[in-house]
């Protein structure tokens, strides 16, 4: 998902609030007139799966199979949110829409999307059983589910072991919740050349990854009803100990710097040059480096909570049907298919053929449904030969069920830009950290309030 600026977003919530203005409860009326239960047919207008690789296609193959009569047409372009309110305002309303599940909640405060309550029950699918809580929870908006989820592939630490080692730093120094042990292993590991690093000990991925920092060290981005709460002191913790983190290591604005410098995707990554020790990592990334696994040796450790407790975070995209949509009884029986289990293991025998036919290492498929995740593992998911990365993929399997959601709210992406920002201001020493949020919580609250106002 392509994270748009804050100007963009606003313009957002402004034309979805004059369209809500006019919607009322449209879309939960519209629900209720609809008989999911109907055999589906006609034409079905999808939009925004795009770029779709072996996982992807096959299950799109599989839905068409279950559908015979219905006649799909996808636009794979990207989402885009501005162009997701200015396709309603027109009329040009597509049948199902993936985004990013950040964007959920706020459009279904909005009235811009159809709750699928109904849907799940003409369907036979109780959402709970079918996706992680947490999943469900992040596109869950006044007890109704907005979304049809997918994918949910968690963070843990990535372990460099030929620097670890060369350091003499075992992986359960890594550990989150004790901070002055984790960094005086950072100090053991960290290279620079003035306050310039060249060899870091451990990238948090303070942006990338800030809500795993603050909601794991105890803070809460919004309260039970999705107001923000960025001002909460105790979100503090977590962005005091990334300050603490960067600071170890020449200081936010120099190891952002050289992170981004990093050939992320490329023969001279940051793990074949040695260029870090740990790095927090989604599940997708030791994909990426598997194609390297002559040159590196890894391992892996959960993040931990301030108990010491292994802590993730959901997170991923979700398909929609927007209030309008013409055909919402086949949109719902294709979104239903393309995320039930005998879709996702077609998807797992395809992604399993690709790695054949490659010569790479299968190290699962993370779809947000646990029923999935662990017919995939159980058939496809074979000892790999190298012990690193089997105990790599073992340790984001073990993670997996410990995910919280970041909290659904109406303001869910702006939340998210207010506390990067936030964090940045606070790393770089421009603000305190009690500033930053509370300076974020304005912003924030600002942009609830238009997504909320009737």
């Amino acid at each position: 998902m392509r994270k748009r600026s804050l100007a963009g977003v606003a313009a957002v919530a402004a034309s979805a609030l004059l369209l809500t203005s006019c919607s009322g409860g449209g879309a939960e009326e519209q629900a209720a007139d609809v008989d999911f239960s109907a055999t589906p047919s006609g034409a079905l207008a999808a939009w925004g799966f795009e770029n779709a690789d072996d996982v992807g296609q096959s299950r799109l193959d599989y839905a068409a199979e279950q559908l015979p009569d219905v006649q799909v047409t996808l636009d794979a372009t990207a989402f885009d949110a501005q162009k997701f309110t200015t396709r309603i305002a027109g009329g040009n309303v597509p049948d199902v829409v993936q985004m990013d599940r950040r964007y959920v909640t706020t459009y279904a405060a909005q009235g811009l999307l159809m709750p699928l309550d109904a849907c799940f029950e003409a369907k036979g699918v109780t959402p709970t059983d079918r996706w992680y809580q947490n999943v469900v929870d992040d596109v869950t908006y006044e007890d109704a589910v907005y979304a049809v989820s997918q994918f949910y592939q968690p963070p843990a630490i990535l372990l460099n072991m030929n620097v670890l080692n060369e350091a003499g730093v075992s992986p359960d120094a890594f550990d989150t919740s004790d901070m002055d042990g984790l960094l005086a292993a950072i100090g053991k590991i960290y290279q620079g050349s003035g306050s310039t690093p060249t060899r870091l000990g451990f990238d948090p991925v303070a942006t990338g990854q800030g809500g795993l920092w603050v909601l794991g060290m105890g803070g809460q981005l919004t309260d039970d009803t999705g107001k923000p709460t960025l001002d909460d002191p105790s979100n503090a913790a977590g962005i005091d100990a990334l300050k603490r983190i960067t600071d170890a290591q020449g200081g936010y604005a120099a190891v952002k710097s050289f992170t981004d410098s990093f050939d992320t995707f490329g023969d001279a990554n940051q793990f074949v040059s040695n260029q870090v020790g740990a790095q927090v990592a989604n599940q997708w990334y030791p994909n990426v480096l598997s194609a390297y696994r002559d040159q590196i040796s890894l391992q892996a450790v959960p993040f931990r909570d301030a108990e010491g407790q292994p802590f993730s975070l959901a997170s991923g995209t979700a398909f929609v049907v927007p209030a309008g949509a013409k055909n919402p009884a086949a949109a719902c029986a294709w979104m239903t298919d393309l995320t039930s289990t005998e879709a996702w293991m077609a998807a797992g025998a395809a992604r399993a053929a690709t790695i054949e036919g490659k010569g790479g290492l299968n190290t699962g498929l993370f779809t947000g449904s646990p029923e999935a995740d662990e017919k995939i593992r159980s058939q496809y998911v074979a000892p790999t030969g190298d012990s690193g990365f089997d105990q790599v993929i073992s340790t984001y399997y073990d993670v997996v069920g410990s995910g919280r959601s970041f909290g659904s709210s109406p303001a869910g992406q702006d939340i998210q830009n207010e506390l990067n920002n936030a964090i940045t201001a606070a790393l770089l020493g421009d603000k305190t950290t009690e500033q930053a949020l509370a300076d974020a919580q304005q912003a924030a609250q600002r942009a609830y309030d238009n997504a909320t106002a009737q």
